[in-house]
């Protein structure tokens, strides 16, 4: 037998399992080709499908061995090649699959020997050769193992080793779902018997008692009607159902103080999040408990930190990854812009509304519209994109609609009620869920239900942000002001559910607020795969692209708190109403018309290049001539840009007067590439525009920074790529040199009295800077 001929799999079975089994490895400790994911979906057109060939980028990805020291324990991954190879041919693909297990021990071999890899550190070498008759056995790497992880005390160690609950289904957790709870109990490993459930919505503790909590059967109590009973184990409860204002309230301290071993904290980024929280003191109260706070989106501001309170996360599992991982649905992106969105509308003088109020005349934007001023035929338009994506795609494909408060939820219902026959005699098929409306909320279970139907569409404006698990919703359709981050994420997050069996491999996101600008900021991590606006008369489902450029298919080798009495949360919910609800005016006008401005279509290919396949502005006119109302001539704006302390405050008032830097952007094919200096005159005044990253390196070709010293001369530098990465508002923030790389140089004070000598020397140096980025031959000659 030529042992150099021999497959991958040969070498399994002749040599390497028999290594195993020599060193004293039972056949119920290791498990051979383990599954750890499925391969990435790609979305074409309409059509969506898995990368099923391992040797793809982005196809599934599958270990040879994994060595388990408890059922529920990966401790050693084996990575095996053929012969011909080096026995550690195998090992950087070993630690990637360690590194995702969570295994301390990568292995690689050829069947001639192993290389070990000891991630723990704790064995010098950390890389070591073994004869094939010296595979390490359980006995040997399981202290390692304890140590590694801390796992000092039996008590621990006994909670750590319990096997997962069965249900019977046979289903297994994912390898991240596996990783988190086993990092999450080493944590908590102290023996907890009693446990305390908080979330603040109903449905949160609803959904955890029927799916995630359901094996607890009978020794679960939701607490309800403020009683208090101390015979069960595990307790679920809303925030205000066991604490408020009036101390007969505060229900919890009914409990010992040391009565809870362990606090979950569901949606930890929210509730009694803040330190200043009226929630918080029911996290304060069992100070003895570990606390394990759950959450998509932490959140770190001055005002909230989940990284001050829980400490840094025992585990992440990002979006992005989750994507290339083909365990998450990836997702396409609609963008329509309204022509009252992109340039604003300003009414005439003397304008009365429906409501006979006279309306105040200023610049109205996307920010305004259905919150201070709404434009029915705007919300009919919105209305009449989604039916007419709906009638293309799937009639009954489940879609959330966020709007901004719940009066705009009602107005959207009704336009959708209009255009949809079935809805005539099924009331059932769009349902307005918010915190105000007990008929919505009693379809919220029903909507969520993959078997059930009805209702297909649900307009909301806060309630089904976080949460809520709709599975099957392939539509989500954004017509809210959106500026969190942590918002975006949530609302994102409905969709993200992969459901073969329900043929929803992907989802689609509509957006009419330019909520979807949020996909650039650094702090999000899941690029969609198509990004489509389409004009007037297009339809607003993106084209089929059967080889968009740059993707082929893959090839074989080689290559806060709810109102009194209620048990929702909803109170982010506005309510909206005719007069505003919160004290603030609103106006409705239902004689403006309203047309599609801006389309744009782009895809992100394998590797996450974004791809332009066309673009169209329908309004570049109108927002050509904004701008030059605004500056008058070439030489006006290129006197008041050099006049400008703050090349921030030209982008504020282009921002008041309509012309937003985002909606400036889509003026131009590679908009995002440019700076708004030449945006402007480009747009304007026809002038040639240069990219940011063109502008930076002229500034690098000529001796600028000559008069600074060394270390000046770097922040300079540093200064510049911010620049050419996202434009002049990022080096006049002084916040900036809070960021990498400009951390390696000292605080912000440091860099600004340290190395350039005071706070004004600093601010001399940015707009020298500024000015030698903009004084170019063609700007002179302009």
């Amino acid at each position: 037998m030529d042992k150099y001929q021999l497959s991958e799999r040969d070498i399994c079975t002749k040599f390497i399992t028999p290594a195993i089994q020599q060193s004293g490895w039972q056949q119920h400790q290791f498990r051979e080709e383990v599954k750890l994911t499925d391969g990435r979906v790609m979305v074409r057109g309409r059509l969506a499908a898995r990368i099923r060939n391992p040797e793809a980028k982005g196809g599934p990805k599958r270990a040879d061995f994994v060595l388990y020291a408890r059922p529920t324990l990966p401790i050693a991954v084996v990575e095996a090649k053929q012969a011909r190879f080096a026995v550690g041919h195998g090992m950087q693909q070993a630690l990637v699959y360690a590194e995702m297990l969570d295994a301390p021990f990568a292995i690689s071999s050829n069947g001639d020997g192993f290389l070990l890899h000891d991630r723990t550190g704790l064995t010098h070498p950390i890389e070591r050769e073994l004869q094939l008759g010296e595979f390490p056995s359980l006995d040997e790497l399981w202290p390692l193992y304890r140590q590694w992880k801390g796992l000092a005390e039996s008590e621990a160690v006994k909670l750590v080793e319990q096997a997962f609950y069965a249900d019977g289904s046979g289903k297994e957790p994912r390898y991240y779902q596996r990783v988190a709870i086993n990092r999450a109990i080493e944590a908590v490993a102290k023996g907890q018997q009693r446990i305390l459930f908080l979330a603040d919505r109903n449905i949160l503790v609803d959904q955890t008692m029927q799916q995630d909590f359901a094996p607890f059967g009978e020794v679960m109590q939701k607490v309800s009607n403020r009683e208090i009973k101390k015979n069960y184990e595990v307790y679920l409860a809303l925030y205000q159902a066991v604490t408020g204002k009036e101390e007969w309230k505060q229900i919890y301290r009914q409990f010992p103080a040391d009565f809870f071993d362990l606090v979950v904290i569901d949606e930890c980024h929210r509730g009694s999040a803040a330190e200043d929280s009226a929630w918080r003191e029911v996290l304060d109260y069992p100070s003895s408990a570990t606390h394990l706070g759950l959450t998509a989106t932490p959140k770190e501001t001055r005002d909230v930190s989940n990284s001050t309170y829980f400490g840094d996360p025992v585990y992440t599992y990002s979006l992005k990854k989750g994507i290339e991982d083909g365990l998450f649905a990836p997702y396409k992106v609609i963008r329509i812009a309204t022509d009252v969105d992109a340039v604003g509308y300003t009414p005439e003088k003397g304008k009365i509304d429906k409501l006979g109020q006279s309306v105040e005349q200023r610049q109205y934007n996307s920010k305004d519209f259905d919150r201070n001023l709404v434009l029915e035929k705007r919300t009919q338009l919105v209305a009449s994109k989604v039916w007419e994506y709906l009638k293309a795609i799937d009639r009954m494909a489940k879609t959330i609609v966020f709007c901004d408060d719940q009066d705009h939820a009602e107005r959207m219902r009704q336009e959708l009620v209009k255009l949809i026959p079935a809805a005539a005699n099924n009331r059932r098929y769009v349902m307005r869920i918010t915190g105000d409306d007990n008929e919505g909320k009693a379809q919220l279970s029903y909507f969520i239900d993959n078997d059930e139907p009805y209702p297909v569409i649900a307009t909301t404006s806060k309630l089904l942000t976080t949460g809520v698990d709709a599975k099957t919703c392939k539509l989500i359709v954004l017509d809210q002001t959106i500026n969190s981050m942590t918002e975006f994420k949530q609302i994102i997050g409905r969709g993200t559910r992969l459901r073969e069996d329900y043929q929803k491999l992907y989802f689609t996101i509509m957006d009419f607020k330019g909520a979807t600008r949020l996909f650039a900021d650094p702090d999000f991590d899941g690029e969609p795969v198509v990004i489509y606006e389409p004009k007037p008369d297009e339809p607003v489902v993106p084209p089929e692209i059967t080889n968009p450029p740059g993707v082929e298919e893959p090839k074989p080798p080689p290559f806060g708190p709810a109102p009194e009495g209620s048990d929702d949360a909803d109170s982010g919910d506005d309510t909206g109403g005719g007069g505003g609800g919160d004290g603030r005016v609103k106006y409705v006008i239902a004689d403006v018309s309203v047309r599609v401005a801006v389309e744009r279509s782009q895809y992100l290919d394998a590797d996450g290049r974004l791809i332009t396949e066309n673009y169209r502005v329908l309004l570049k006119d109108d927002i050509r001539k904004a701008l030059q109302s605004e500056f008058g001539s070439l030489g006006d704006f290129l006197r008041r840009w050099n006049a400008a302390s703050r090349k921030q405050a030209v982008l504020e008032e282009l921002a008041e007067h309509g012309v937003p830097l985002d909606i400036l952007q889509q003026t131009v094919a590679n908009g995002t590439e440019l700076d708004v200096f030449d945006l402007v005159a480009h747009v304007a005044f026809d002038q040639k525009p240069l990219t940011r990253r063109e502008r930076a390196n002229n500034v690098k070709k000529r001796d600028v920074f000559g008069t600074y010293g060394e270390q000046a001369r770097a922040v300079l530098e540093a200064l510049l790529d911010k620049f050419a990465d996202h434009g002049v508002q990022d080096i006049e923030d002084a916040k900036v040199l809070e960021l990498p790389p400009f951390d390696q140089f000292g605080s912000k004070t440091q860099i600004r009295r340290g190395i350039f000598g005071s706070v004004e020397q600093y601010t001399q140096a940015v707009h020298a800077l500024e000015q030698a980025l903009y004084d170019t031959p063609e700007q002179k000659q302009a």
